[in-house]
């Protein structure tokens, strides 16, 4: 559903973002992960024709942005950046103008998206009484209007109190199983990222540091936690036996490639040596994030 290969996006001297290859396949949540300024709102700019790269390509929906905009995004809806209301029009109100600037839309269209978001019974209400958490529910109701095959989402959860982010994750969530809808979230939330994406890629000043699934990243990167009388004589052994590469504070363990807990546990106990708890320990996204950044190389000023 989007491709991008080798994109780069300059404002002047300032690189945005560089080498960046990148693609989200149909019927994935995607997630886009990055700091203030990383290059995430610059590359979905790019993926929407708002933003023209310096070099590269884009596609989206098979078609090459730069050169067929009107059908790459004919299927595609957007949250970007900070969704504008006039707020003294009604919901409803609203959502007719702005259909507008794609295609006219009927009446039902409009009751069903209202109610896939939640806002049925306020949409005759003037946008100015929405709460923050309503109004990001509006901004959904306007993605949804042209049927879209894809949805682009940058930063939904922005501003929202934590009840407000767990109804939006849980509407997203919704919107990929009930419509099979192909989603590529940006968002600094880590912990609704590692809930609703099967997948991710990481930006670090401009540049693509990681990419892969995210029960790869937990899984990888995870340890193993072993509770035994004497950790010293146990790991000694299981290192005679090839099955672990390391121990660290007197209670974890890495397992050699291919080897489990359960072989972990036979060992042990057939040497006489008692387990009494041995379970694996996984890293959470937040974790492995701050640890790629940490390490990734920075972007020159200049390129």
């Amino acid at each position: 559903m989007i491709a991008l290969t080798e994109v780069q996006k300059k404002f002047g001297a300032r690189v945005a973002v560089t080498d960046l290859t990148l693609t989200v396949p149909r019927g994935e949540i995607f997630g886009l992960l990055g700091h203030n300024g990383a290059g995430k709102s610059t590359a979905i700019g790019m993926m929407l024709g708002q933003v023209w790269p310096t070099r590269g390509e884009v596609q989206v929906c098979g078609h090459i942005v730069t050169t067929h905009r009107a059908q790459a995004l004919q299927k595609v809806g957007a949250i970007f950046e900070a969704p504008a209301f006039y707020d003294y029009l009604s919901g409803w109100r609203n959502l007719e103008i702005l259909s507008h600037y794609s295609a006219p839309t009927s009446a039902a269209r409009i009751r069903e998206v209202v109610a896939w978001v939640g806002l049925t019974g306020r949409e005759q209400s003037k946008v100015k009484t929405y709460s923050h958490g309503m109004r990001a529910r509006l901004a959904l109701a306007q993605a949804l209007l042209p049927q879209p095959e894809l949805l682009i989402l940058d930063e939904p959860g922005n501003g929202l109190d934590p009840e407000g982010i767990a109804e939006m994750r849980q509407t997203i969530a919704r919107l990929h199983r009930e419509l099979g809808l192909t989603i590529l979230l940006s968002s600094h939330q880590l912990s609704e990222v590692e809930q609703l994406c099967t997948r991710i890629a990481v930006l670090h000043q401009g540049r693509k540091v990681f990419e892969g699934q995210v029960a790869d990243v937990k899984a990888v990167r995870g340890r193993v936690e072993l509770r035994t009388p004497d950790f010293v004589a146990a790991t000694n052994l299981l290192r005679e036996r090839g099955l672990i590469t390391g121990s660290a504070e007197g209670k974890y363990i890495a397992l050699s490639e291919g080897r489990t807990t359960m072989e972990v546990t036979q060992v042990l106990v057939a040497a006489g040596l008692p387990v009494e708890g041995i379970w694996q320990q996984e890293q959470t996204l937040e974790d492995f994030y701050l640890s790629l950044v940490k390490t990734a190389p920075s972007l020159p000023k200049n390129n």
